[in-house]
């Protein structure tokens, strides 16, 4: 494969496809019928997951150093550049997205029936945005790519939303408006000062890296500006509160996507950016035991809400929340293990919280309720519903044999040697998690079947199966062989280690040493 690939030069066009195929299909979408909207969606998506699985091959996992890396000019006269690249991080990522945008599409077919084009048109501008994150090596085009996913998700949300959509997309606009702006302050000041520093303007993420030592003082603030807007964009508690009212009142597909994409780019910014660039502010020990403290009342915190919620979707709502917890525990673990184990909960958290959306909107277009409490007993009406919701919830609870298992064991195995009181606390995680998800699945398909209303309720239909089948393959692949998913991320995450620890090791008196004897060029 490898070699075929080789012959089309795969490697030197494919990211740059990648990102502006949805834009280019935009355009039929808008043009065409309101009927044929989804169609031209879903072959758009479907297209771009095709193309996107050729990046498994072209990938060295033994190399932990970007690749494929692309670059042209912008903004010459500002140093900007369209420069993209992957390593290991963020192809799981970039799959992770190209696979669940054409189900997220299907998912849709018969929810969204108003507005169709104007749907499936953001629906591509917000692939390109989600994509573009996780590939973006220059730090304005990131917070470009940034900025393009609030736009569409706001609108998804505001326009197809719930009865309380215009509250949710607000609090959600103004939650994530907030932290991007601080983060471009933060890019702006980073670059201005090493520009001072070292006479060269560049927002090429490589270079900024390779010089962000000479940050000195302004070092703290900068790395506060990042954290917030990654804090928000996880949500990290207590940054979490758009997070529960977004999903519940996004369609099903807006939903989808939030959990299982945009919340990962809070967690993929503090691996790319955040720790690496301030590795002595992120973890020196007051900032560590900090943001361990808040992962660990996010992981029980969430749990513990979720316990009591009526509604389903806002259960698996703060079920999120418990769950980023867990990945910001593995990040500042510190291990191969623990940080490889958050990788794995960002992608088995993807699969299994996507999959209980996709079946809650499956059975909300039935029965048009999400109370928990309308439900019981419709194992006996909706049995192949009933097997593939039990199923996913057992993965998203950490049962071994499925996905959700590899992430958690490796965070806790990982980060135990470092924060061991933490790593204990945030066991009960697990258990919580198994009783608020074990306790709804028997109120909704295993007690008696009392309600006529649900008697008589269709079981998935073969265009549901086709959505939620994918899912299922990747949760028991990923639970029972992960092992590929592992070497492809091991070299990067091992670089993502080494370069951080070994800044860390360094005085920061040494770092202003340098900072004040580099020779100024002027531009």
């Amino acid at each position: 494969m490898s070699q075929v690939l080789a012959s089309i030069s795969y490697g030197q066009w494919i990211l740059h496809a990648l990102v502006l195929l949805p834009l280019i299909g935009v355009v039929p979408v808008l043009l065409g019928s309101e009927a044929a909207a989804k169609r031209t969606a879903l072959v758009v998506t479907t297209v771009e997951f095709l193309l996107s699985i050729g990046l498994w091959w072209p990938l060295d996992p033994a190399g932990g150093k970007l690749q494929l890396v692309s670059a042209a000019p912008w903004i010459p006269g500002w140093g900007i550049s369209y420069r993209v690249g992957i390593d290991g991080i963020s192809l799981v990522m970039v799959l992770l997205t190209t696979a669940l945008m054409p189900l997220s599409v299907l998912a849709s077919w018969h929810y969204i029936t108003r507005r169709e084009r104007g749907f499936y048109a953001l629906m591509l501008v917000l692939l390109t945005g989600m994509v573009g994150v996780f590939i973006a090596l220059d730090l304005f085009l990131f917070y470009i790519y940034f900025e393009i996913m609030l736009i569409p998700m706001y609108f998804i949300i505001g326009v197809w939303g719930g009865t309380n959509r215009l509250y949710a997309a607000i609090k959600f606009f103004i939650y994530t408006m907030a932290g991007s702006l601080l983060m471009l302050v933060a890019i702006l000041v980073m670059v201005w000062k090493i520009e001072a520093a070292t006479g060269t303007l560049s927002f090429s993420y490589e270079y900024l890296l390779a010089n962000a030592g000479l940050l000195g003082q302004a070092a703290p603030w900068l790395f506060g500006a990042f954290a917030v807007a990654f804090a928000i964009k996880v949500p990290i508690f207590p940054f979490h509160t758009w997070l529960p009212d977004a999903h519940v009142e996004a369609p099903t597909a807006g939903s989808v996507l939030l959990a299982s994409v945009m919340l990962k780019i809070g967690t993929y910014g503090f691996l790319r950016f955040a720790v690496p660039f301030f590795p002595q502010v992120a973890l020196s020990p007051a900032v560590s035991r900090l943001m361990v403290i808040l992962a660990v009342v996010g992981i029980v915190y969430g749990a513990l809400v979720a316990m009591v919620q009526p509604d389903i979707k806002k259960l698996v709502a703060y079920s999120s929340v418990s769950h980023m917890g867990f990945v910001m525990l593995g990040i500042w673990g510190l291990t191969l293990q623990s940080v490889q184990g958050a990788l794995m909960v960002m992608i088995s958290h993807g699969l299994s919280t996507g999959a209980l959306f996709l079946l809650i909107g499956m059975l909300y277009e039935r029965r048009h309720t999400r109370l928990i409490e309308d439900y019981g007993g419709i194992a006996r009406a909706v049995p192949v519903f009933s097997l593939i919701l039990t199923v996913v919830a057992l993965s998203s609870i950490g049962l071994p044999g499925l996905n959700g298992f590899v992430g958690e064991f490796l965070v806790l195995l990982g980060s135990f040697a470092a924060f061991p009181w933490a790593t204990g606390i945030a066991t009960t995680g697990v258990i919580f998690a198994a009783a608020y998800l074990l306790w709804a699945l028997q109120r909704m398909i295993f007690n008696r079947l009392d309600d006529p209303e649900n008697e008589h309720l269709p079981d998935l239909s073969r265009r549901e199966l086709a959505v939620l089948l994918p899912i299922l393959v990747g949760i028991v692949w990923l639970g029972l062989y992960p092992a590929p998913v592992l070497r492809r991320m091991e070299a990067s995450s091992q670089q993502y280690l080494d370069a951080a620890l070994s800044r860390t090791a360094r005085a920061p008196t040494a770092l202003l040493e340098a900072a004040s004897s580099t020779p100024g060029v002027a531009r």
